[in-house]
């Protein structure tokens, strides 16, 4: 039910299909007696749309997420040893035009499978797991999982390094059931990557699920908190940040409220 009430709710979660909902309520009211409240909505609409757009609220609501993790440190491992196990969430697979197109074919997310991909080679002994089904409400036949498979043995991953899970359907899903699928046994040290602005919410819910992991951050949205008094030149492009980090930011208070978090704003 919550999957199911997450995805339909999905589409009010992004400000810029509100403000288009507002924005034709006020044209449609133009032609009836309440004129000047669709006027007003319209006019109200196309500001908060300029806004969203071209100033710099994307960049910062984007970059107060990606702030709470630091970039991985290169010599990290040199103190704590090898991992024993690098964790990478779907998000970087587009499931069904790969299964259309017969290749594979990867979102805008893709740096998370290149990291997996070469924190593999350098950890060599260190198992991996990949946690995505599919999330659509209407075809679900093809999972990331089955993608990444294909993808990760083309990069020379053999097969029998990969653990590969492919039920989950959003964050909360990739946490309980890799946790499953895993069994971590206590000491291990698990990488866990997703995108830098994602990884306040996944880390939540692995600790909710009783699973312990390192962050291990990518796929950076912004420069910095410097890019807080950066304006976008392309109303879609800035449109795009701060539909992706409103998204976010919602999808963190409704796992804090219904408990599938360990924290309403995770940090290390």
């Amino acid at each position: 039910m919550f999957f199911v009430l997450s995805k339909t709710a999905g589409f009010f979660a992004l400000p810029s299909n509100v403000l288009m909902v507002l924005a034709l309520v006020g044209v449609a009211l133009l032609a009836t007696r309440r004129r000047r409240l669709g006027l007003g909505l319209v006019v109200v609409s196309v500001v908060l749309l300029a806004v969203a757009g071209y100033s710099p609220l994307g960049n910062i609501l984007m970059s107060s997420l990606e702030e709470r993790f630091p970039p991985n440190d290169p010599t990290w491992n040199a103190a704590q040893g090898a991992p024993d196990g690098i964790i990478v969430l779907g998000g970087a697979i587009a499931p069904e035009m790969s299964a259309a197109r017969g290749t594979v074919e990867v979102t805008e997310a893709a740096e998370r499978m290149i990291a997996a991909a070469a924190l593999a080679r350098q950890y060599p002994q260190a198992r991996i797991v990949f946690s995505g089904g599919n999330n659509s409400l209407v075809e679900n036949e093809a999972t990331e999982a089955q993608v990444a498979e294909r993808l990760f043995v083309s990069l020379g991953l053999p097969r029998e390094r990969l653990l590969l899970e492919g039920g989950s359907r959003n964050t909360a899903e990739n946490a309980t059931f890799t946790r499953a699928l895993v069994q971590p046994k206590p000491g291990e040290r698990w990488l866990l990557v997703t995108s830098a602005y994602h990884m306040p919410r996944a880390v939540g819910c692995f600790r909710k699920a009783g699973f312990p992991v390192e962050a291990y951050p990518v796929d950076w949205r912004t420069g910095g908190p410097q890019d807080a008094t950066v304006p976008f030149n392309q109303l879609a492009a800035g449109l795009a940040r701060t539909d992706a980090a409103a998204r976010e930011w919602i999808g963190l208070v409704a796992y804090w409220v219904t408990g599938r978090t360990s924290a309403l704003l995770p940090s290390p």
